[in-house]
């Protein structure tokens, strides 16, 4: 199975426990294969590297992505003509998926949830995804 992970359920993840925190295991496990773009790449870096700041106390986190990121398929998508989410920025999620033939985001992000079904292309929470696949 392949998946798109957004950043929030990576950060989740990374920074504290709980199910996103499962998924990521899951990874480091190969339950799945994850697939990335350098526009995910680059938004996560960016985010993990404030959390860091903000959360010292969390150990390795940028090798941890690291890891994460050299473990993940990368693809070279197009950007989408049109937008699809009402945020654009989630929109790289969807061009991701699309240019790599996945079918399942991870996300909490209302913007993507919003649009789950587009092109057969389903967004699922960490919950729902952990619960459809990792039970």
């Amino acid at each position: 199975m392949r998946i798109i992970i957004d950043t929030n359920v990576l950060a989740s993840g990374l920074f504290f426990k709980g199910i996103p925190f499962k998924i990521l295991q899951g990874i480091k496990l190969r339950k799945y294969k994850t697939i990335v773009s350098q526009g995910i790449i680059d938004e996560y870096k960016k985010t993990v590297d404030k959390l860091a700041e903000r959360f010292p106390n969390v150990i390795n986190a940028n090798a941890q992505l690291e890891l994460i990121v050299l473990s993940s398929d990368i693809c070279q998508p197009q950007e989408l003509i049109n937008p699809v989410c009402a945020d654009p920025d989630d929109d790289k999620f969807i061009a991701c998926a699309i240019a790599s033939k996945t079918k399942i985001i991870v996300s909490g992000d209302k913007h993507l949830l919003d649009v789950s079904g587009y092109q057969g292309i389903e967004v699922l929470t960490p919950r729902r995804f952990f619960e459809k696949h990792l039970k």
